[in-house]
């Protein structure tokens, strides 16, 4: 069974920076494309972060601000976010799928972000 746990969420100021990891662990993680999601309160869950043929991609709002990589060696996924703003705070997901299905059928239990004024 794929179990993702996600670390590095915190409390940091408007304009600071946060990195957050993801460790992969259960099967082997070339079979499967990770992602970052996120969830503010009383909103949907937003894409964030994640791959697709090989290439980054990135939500609207985080363009430019938040970096997606990943070490193989060690199963672990980053999402390095800079230029935080508060709009930024929410619960931050990590997301696994199949490399052949469209859906993220794996989720990590969360790591709470919070960007202050």
């Amino acid at each position: 069974q794929v179990q993702l746990v996600e670390s590095g969420g915190g409390l940091v100021q408007a304009g600071g920076s946060l990195r957050l990891s993801c460790v992969f662990s259960g099967r082997t993680s070339s079979g499967y494309v990770r992602a970052w999601f996120r969830q503010a309160p009383g909103k949907e869950r937003e894409f964030v972060a994640g791959w697709r043929d090989g290439t980054p991609i990135y939500g609207d709002s985080v363009k430019g601000r938040f970096i997606i990589s990943k070490n193989n060696a060690n199963n672990t996924v980053f999402l390095q976010m800079n230029s935080l703003k508060p709009e930024d705070t929410g619960v931050y997901y990590c997301a696994a799928r199949d490399v052949w299905k469209s859906t993220y059928n794996f989720w990590g239990q969360g790591t709470q972000v919070t960007v202050s004024s």
